[in-house]
């Protein structure tokens, strides 16, 4: 097993670089089963969950070559659409491959997904989905099914009945190559989902819409091969901005998109943190000391993200005042309340909702990660604690972040992995 140890209090400076997005890069995985052709995709960062999505690949037949950052991947032919429980156990993305799989193969057989703890996050929605466009649908010994009639899948009018990132990318695969025209109404407005639409016009579907609430596929009979870049990841680099907030001297965050930040980037500036906009793609951030406490409410793109909502109650565990954060996403994403007392910081829940006590006292401690963001949230409570503090089960960390202490240690953080 392994730990996170850091020395709190270090100021950091220079410059990180943010890496492609794992959320992103995953659909985009997924969506390479819907073509013999190779797909090159550039900008696929070195995280747990990525390699669980090739491993995935390689069972449906695939061949992949890598380098650098850069993967080409070519299924020639599946010959069992099935995505076995002993590769994707510890992956809720596992998902993403019904939709293509059911489209190109006729049918899918997935094992339920695995991953984070923060919520039951169901996948009726995919299911449902499925059905509207034709598929037979069940569930078996810890599997889900679809089965297309006879012809494939065929276009037609879905509503979700509510807003779901990975279920509107996987009905989109899957409508790439249905017979007609499928509207989805109530869709995801995600970055990450126009970015798999841009890879998927590429590869020769027909989609218009995507980045809003309403997408419009028009079936295809094949796909061809593509090359794409991988948008960058605004949750690591939000965390990054986060930290920068805290203890940063100058930091400089690279690579990001601001565009996708926008309710994260509002949040910091309420909180008096100063932000300067260096190029398109970098923001220095640097630590003004005392941060004004500032309220979030969790809501879906183009709102503030879930995935920063625990990195944002570690900032304002030093704020000067009271803040409180509403989550409306997942019902069990306060997990690492517990942990955060352990240092020191005080907060109070009420279902949904939490109000941090900023400027107490926080000191190091030894914690333990409960999901991936909450172990983000760790980190930054442990750069700005004073003594020393570590992170067990960082496993979890490292499902999507690639080479965060390393990123770290560059800019003058004491952090480092030890065993226990």
């Amino acid at each position: 097993m392994q730990k996170l140890r850091i020395e709190g209090g270090r100021r950091l400076s220079g410059k990180i670089p943010v890496s492609g997005a794992k959320n992103a890069a995953l659909p985009a995985l997924a969506a390479t089963l819907l073509t013999a052709e190779p797909v090159r995709l550039e900008k696929i960062p070195g995280v747990v969950d990525i390699r669980t999505m090739m491993r995935l690949l390689e069972a449906l037949g695939a061949s992949i070559e890598q380098s650098n950052g850069v993967k080409t991947i070519q299924v020639a032919e599946i010959s069992e659409p099935v995505a076995p429980y002993e590769v994707v156990k510890t992956m809720r993305a596992s998902s993403l491959a019904l939709g293509p799989l059911a489209a190109r193969c006729g049918r899918a057989r997935v094992s339920m997904p695995g991953g984070c703890a923060i919520g039951a996050r169901p996948i009726n929605l995919h299911l449902a989905g499925l059905e509207v466009l034709g598929a037979r649908v069940g569930q078996e010994a810890g599997y889900v099914e679809a089965v297309a009639p006879s012809g494939g899948l065929r276009g037609a009018h879905f509503v979700f009945p509510r807003i779901t990132v990975t279920g509107t990318e996987d009905l989109m695969m899957a409508a790439t190559l249905a017979r007609g025209t499928t509207v989805l109404d109530n869709a995801a407005r995600e970055p990450e989902v126009a970015d798999l639409a841009a890879l998927l016009t590429k590869m020769g579907a027909r989609i218009e819409g995507a980045g809003t609430s309403r997408i419009e596929i028009e079936g295809v009979d094949e796909l061809h091969g593509a090359e794409h870049a991988i948008i960058p990841d605004r949750i690591e680099a939000g965390t990054y901005l986060a930290a920068g907030a805290l203890v940063g001297d100058g930091l400089e965050i690279d690579g990001l998109e601001p565009e996708h930040l926008g309710a994260v980037l509002e949040k910091l500036e309420q909180a008096g943190v100063s932000l300067e906009r260096l190029g398109p793609q970098t923001i220095r951030v640097r630590s003004n000391g005392r941060l004004r406490p500032v309220d979030i409410t969790t809501e879906e793109f183009p709102g503030f993200p879930t995935d920063m909502q625990a990195q944002w109650m570690a900032l304002m565990a030093f704020a000067d005042g009271d803040s409180h954060v509403v989550e409306t996403i997942f019902e069990n994403r306060f997990m690492h309340v517990a942990e955060l007392r352990r240092m020191g910081v005080e907060v109070e829940l009420n279902g949904n909702r939490a109000t941090i006590r900023g400027g107490r006292k926080i000191s190091g401690a030894a914690v333990m990660a409960s999901d991936l963001r909450a172990s983000a949230c760790l980190v930054i409570a442990g750069l700005a604690a004073e003594g020393v503090t570590t992170i067990d089960r960082v496993y979890h960390l490292d499902r999507g972040y690639e080479d965060l202490e390393g990123k770290l240690t560059a800019v003058g953080a004491g952090i480092e992995r030890v065993r226990s």
